[in-house]
């Protein structure tokens, strides 16, 4: 595993110009924050607890917009970076019942961070930092701290099972920040090469939905399903 501390991840900049960007360079951003909170009014915003745990928080949009939905929440943002954990309790000044914890992925595997269990475990464009191997090892850690009819989602980028599909979905990916550009007035070629810095940055090692879904299948999630998919952007998930 990749130290957090070592990767793209721990430079301020980085994530800043990320933070910038987001809605350029997520497919559907909107759209996977407004199925986030279907799928919560859905299966979780009648349950008696709410406890919810958003792994590699960034600055906090994912938990802000639960509490959109349900300010009674009460929720547990980790994150391995100083800086993405003040941006998220700044964004989330107003609401109450919050903890939150400095951990990479690599300290949760490997120390007793999640003392507690949970109704809701979600987890944005993160995972995917970690190898197959780690991707299971963090996803029994996931089920382990999950309450009885608790819920797993992912929102992440995944590795098409075949390179002509892999490559059509950079276009379709490509075609995105394109449209993107033009409704936003944006000129140059700053975002033109998104897809060779995706593939070159070392800390992106995405593998296949199918791979994901069936290591959930065989770790004890049921249910186990993709709810949204556009190219290689995607939500999967299970409940325990």
């Amino acid at each position: 595993m990749t130290e957090f501390n070592k990767s793209n991840w721990a430079k301020a900049e980085f994530s800043q110009e990320y933070r910038d960007n987001a809605d350029i360079y997520i497919v559907e951003r909107r759209r996977l924050l407004e199925i986030l909170k279907s799928f919560y009014k859905h299966f979780l915003c009648n349950k008696q607890q709410k406890k919810v745990l958003d792994l590699g928080c960034g600055d906090g949009i994912i938990t802000h917009e639960l509490f959109k939905v349900d300010n009674s929440i009460s929720a547990t943002l980790v994150d391995g970076s100083e800086d993405m954990l003040d941006k998220a309790k700044e964004r989330l000044r107003a609401f109450k019942n919050i903890n939150f914890i400095r951990a990479s992925f690599q300290e949760i595997l490997e120390k007793n961070i999640l003392q507690q269990t949970f109704d809701f475990v979600v987890s944005s464009l993160a995972i995917h930092h970690l190898t197959m191997e780690e991707k299971i090892a963090l996803f029994k850690k996931i089920h382990s701290c999950l309450n009885a009819g608790g819920h797993f989602m992912n929102i992440d980028v995944i590795l098409a099972p075949v390179e002509n599909l892999e490559h059509w979905y950079m276009t379709l990916w490509k075609e995105w920040i394109d449209e993107r550009k033009r409704s936003l007035g944006i000129e140059g070629n700053y975002f033109d090469d998104i897809i060779d810095r995706y593939k070159n940055n070392k800390d992106n090692k995405p593998d296949t939905l199918e791979d994901q879904m069936n290591a959930l299948k065989g770790i004890g999630f049921r249910n186990v399903d993709c709810f949204y998919k556009y190219g290689i952007f995607t939500i999967y998930g299970g409940e325990k």
